[in-house]
């Protein structure tokens, strides 16, 4: 079913945390360039060598942690002294320079950072949560993620994946992977899970991307994000009317006690824009990653076994949400030897967290025979990634036909040419040319 634009439009609630991470980072420490495109931005693997617990500064004056260790992320990641709850506990990132101005003569006047004192949390951004309403709302979605569920997706994720390939080979023998397969794949799959009519997908994806573009403006982010609001609203209304089988009905008509709209609209948007914008990226800088390494395509050609742990290899080494995890001490802790005071952001480097050469050898190089370990692509702890077997069948499926349906695929563009998404909270390519004969 279809949703029309007249339908119980639900507006955003201003007040709830923005995804704003990016705009606040210093540039050098997202920026790909000068180098190998899949290697971290320079800024960043430029501090190597400086310790796994570091201090940095924000483009706001805030003064915050970065931690570039494996372990070291492990330990904040699965510490629930460290909250993820971005309403009691403001996160440097999200500050304006004026806020940041205003706790800092706090702090010289020896007042001590505390919660904002909210009560209760009515809304649904789970991600910014920290338990027990967190766990709440995480068990209601696991027992969506159902194994079982997931399992039955992998033959329509076949189907998928096999009819864009086709309908790119009917067209000619040249296209742009992104929006022909890396985007779509994954659109589809989560459009159905959730039971959005992918009539709806373009009105989805293009207000998806003004807002996670860093260099939307302040008013176009806040219209992108009214109307992915306004979007689910209307969705959320179809499935109360005329549930189906799907997570969001289960959601609307299994939860005791019921989820209200505004928990619905704002899990559901987490849900999508998780479940399409991530994998379409990984499909699609995964992709050239191979082209741009022939000889670990040869292998996984050689070796159609080896896709699991190529998928794992590219998952550690390409890293795709590069600063957006984020924490608040909510008191004093020691992290690898470094005291990080309670009201202290921490930013997790996952770019170079994944290339701890303490965890692996060599790991600036991509090998797809590489023995797999943990990575931290899909966080740690009580927020690690909720769909994270889902994005795994995805890629699985993803790249096993397109190598295999397209043996002699190249790029038709050098590598340098290929347009990288430095101007988007998730890195990424904006297009990616490819040929076949």
């Amino acid at each position: 079913m279809s949703i029309s634009s007249d339908q119980n439009e639900a507006e955003p609630d201003r007040d709830r945390p923005t995804a704003g991470a990016g705009r606040v980072i210093p540039a050098e420490l997202l920026e790909h360039g000068g180098g190998c495109p899949f290697d971290p931005a320079p800024g960043l693997s430029g501090r190597r060598g400086q310790g796994p617990v570091q201090p940095f500064e924000l483009l706001n004056g805030a003064q915050a942690w970065l931690v570039t260790g494996f372990e070291e992320a492990r330990e904040v990641l699965a510490d629930l002294r460290f909250s993820s709850d971005q309403v009691r506990h403001r996160n440097a990132t999200q500050m304006s320079a004026e806020e940041v101005a205003e706790r800092a003569a706090a702090a010289g006047r020896g007042e001590p950072v505390c919660p904002v004192p909210v009560e209760s949390r009515d809304d649904g951004m789970f991600v910014g949560m920290d338990p027990p309403e967190h766990t709440r709302l995480r068990r209601l979605l696991t027992g969506q993620f159902t194994v079982r569920r997931m399992k039955a997706l992998e033959s329509r994720i076949t189907e998928i994946a096999v009819e864009h390939i086709e309908a790119m080979k009917a067209a000619g023998t040249e296209a742009d992977l992104v929006p022909a397969y890396a985007l779509p794949l994954p659109s589809l799959v989560i459009c159905e899970l959730l039971g959005v009519d992918y009539a709806d997908r373009a009105r989805f994806q293009e207000n998806t991307a003004v807002a996670l573009n860093l260099r939307s403006s302040e008013d176009a982010r806040a219209r992108a994000a009214g109307e992915l609001y306004r979007f689910i609203g209307e969705l959320v209304a179809v499935k109360r009317k005329d549930p189906g089988d799907d997570i969001l009905s289960g959601l609307i008509h299994e939860a005791d006690p019921p989820l209200t709209d505004n928990q619905l609209v704002d899990v559901s948007l987490v849900l999508l824009g998780a479940g399409h914008e991530t994998t379409a990226n990984m499909l699609a800088l995964g992709t050239f990653a191979l082209l741009e390494n022939p000889e670990q395509l040869a292998a996984l050609r050689a070796d159609p076994g080896l896709i699991d742990n190529a998928v794992e290899e590219l998952l550690r080494y390409l890293s795709i949400v590069q600063l957006g995890v984020t924490r608040v001490a909510t008191e004093d802790v020691t992290v690898g030897g470094v005291r990080i005071a309670a009201g202290s952001t921490v930013v997790i480097a996952t770019p170079e967290v994944n290339r701890d050469d303490r965890q692996w050898p060599a790991p600036d190089r991509l090998d797809v025979r590489r023995d797999r370990s943990p990575h931290l692509a899909f966080g740690h702890g009580v927020h690690q990634c909720l769909g994270q077997q889902l994005a795994r069948i995805e890629m699985r499926v993803g790249f096993t036909e397109l190598i295999t349906r397209l043996p002699d695929l190249r790029l038709t563009e050098s590598g340098e040419s290929v347009p990288l998404r430095n101007d988007m909270l998730i890195f990424g390519v904006h297009a990616l040319p490819v040929g076949w004969a």
